[in-house]
């Protein structure tokens, strides 16, 4: 049901505020490379379920990854919404809202999503799945991209206080301080 609804809110989006980068051409070898890494194996974590090659799930398993589902959700379709419509307004470095304290919200959503589907499953082998995905292609995407935003102005500053994908915890803190001191608006 969870990859379901997904797949839904990824048309929901595409119709809503669609990546351009989404919208080119793709040739039949892209298609059938997508379709081989990573689309088929993330289907293995199902499959084991389904074919009952592992044990059930536990309840609590369940609602953990169910929290982690909608938390990674959430993440992905605010930052990829913010980052469309604020470039829609003005070109550059977003380093604001979901881009506050992270460079890559729309990749850790999209992490903590197929995360959970992984977490569902009590079995090494959807595990390594997202290992080889997250390793061969979000992090060479990842790290093209941050040489692409490297090239926008504030940059350095933007870079020093915010993480890859995880916020950096002393930049919250001083924020929070800040706040909490009322030196700076919240």
């Amino acid at each position: 049901i969870a990859h379901g609804t997904y797949g839904l809110c990824w048309i929901l989006k595409h119709f809503a505020f669609a990546d351009p980068a989404w919208n080119r051409k793709a040739k039949i070898t892209g298609l059938l490379n997508s379709l081989i890494f990573p689309l088929l194996p993330y289907w293995i974590g199902p499959y084991l379920l389904i074919a009952r090659k592992c044990p059930q799930p536990s309840i609590r398993r369940c609602a953990i990854a169910l929290i982690v589902y909608v938390l990674g959700l959430a993440t992905m379709l605010v930052s990829d919404a913010q980052k469309y419509f604020t470039l829609r307004v003005q070109r550059g470095l977003i380093s604001d809202g979901m881009y506050r304290y992270i460079r890559h919200p729309n990749y850790l959503g999209e992490m903590l999503v197929y995360g959970s589907f992984a977490a569902m499953v009590p079995h090494w082998a959807p595990k390594a799945v997202l290992a080889a995905v997250w390793s061969g292609l979000f992090s060479v995407n990842i790290l093209a991209k941050e040489a692409s935003l490297s090239r926008h102005a504030g940059w350095a500053e933007y870079y020093k206080r915010s993480g890859l994908l995880l916020p950096p915890v002393t930049a919250v803190l001083s924020d929070l301080f800040a706040c909490a001191d009322k030196k700076s608006s919240c």
